[in-house]
């Protein structure tokens, strides 16, 4: 089975100012659905209204990020934050329902500033689990699902709380320098698309990359990916014509 692409409004599309101008611009470019971290300054029934007009699913979004000014990136595992990261999730929970996501990325955080790893990875993991709980039964009512990033705290963010992997929704970009694809670098995208096809993955692949130039010319590599599997920009089948 071919695999789903949804569009990071986050990263693609940076030439366009407004997440529903870049939803309606993912749409164009042949996705059906999208993804987007904390959307501040974007009404919720702006967006949804977009992705209605456009037909795009908006398939996943993350919890604030707390405060970025102090350093913060999440504050699931963050000790003395527990009152800010409940309030954050639910006002994600609220943004979810009002633009129909089904998926939230319950965002760890980071170590915080001036503490070492080992010297707070006790209070850190009993606070994790204290949050995650809260939000499992939160979630749960509201028929969501709750997603867990761990980031590679050797390179991409050494402050990072998780980093063990679990397959729940994946992003791409090239490495090292996190670009599209089929840009020079590492990973050998086309080998990592058969193979998470033969692990039979049905949930959507996120774009979560820095475009090198205009996002619609750098789109090669999806349109590519489509015609090898038969199928008609959008993803859908030639046949369905």
């Amino acid at each position: 089975m071919a695999l789903r692409f949804s569009a990071n409004l986050s990263w693609l599309f940076p030439e366009l100012p407004a997440l529903p101008a870049r939803l309606e611009a993912a749409a164009a470019a042949g996705f059906g659905a999208v993804e987007a971290a904390w959307p501040a300054g974007c009404p919720a029934q702006e967006l949804r209204a977009a992705a209605e007009r456009a037909r795009v699913r908006i398939a996943l979004l993350n919890t604030p990020p707390g405060d970025p000014e102090a350093g913060e990136l999440g504050l699931a595992a963050v000790p003395g934050r527990q009152a800010a990261f409940r309030e954050g999730l639910e006002a994600a929970v609220r943004y979810a329902r009002a633009v129909g996501c089904p998926r939230i990325h319950v965002m760890a955080g980071r170590v915080p500033l001036g503490t070492d790893r080992a010297a707070v990875a006790g209070e850190m993991e009993t606070t994790f689990i204290e949050n995650l709980r809260y939000a499992a039964d939160l979630l749960s009512q509201e028929d969501m699902i709750g997603l867990l990033e761990p980031i590679n705290n050797r390179i991409t963010d050494p402050r990072y709380y998780l980093n063990t992997p679990h397959q729940g929704h994946i992003q791409i970009a090239q490495v090292p320098g996190r670009h599209e694809p089929d840009s020079p670098g590492e990973l050998n995208f086309p080998y990592i698309f058969e193979f998470l096809e033969s692990l039979g993955y049905t949930g959507y692949v996120g774009c979560e990359y820095a475009p090198k130039g205009e996002t619609l010319e750098g789109l090669g590599w999806l349109r590519s990916y489509w015609e090898s599997r038969g199928l008609q920009d959008g993803g859908t089948s030639k046949a369905a014509k």
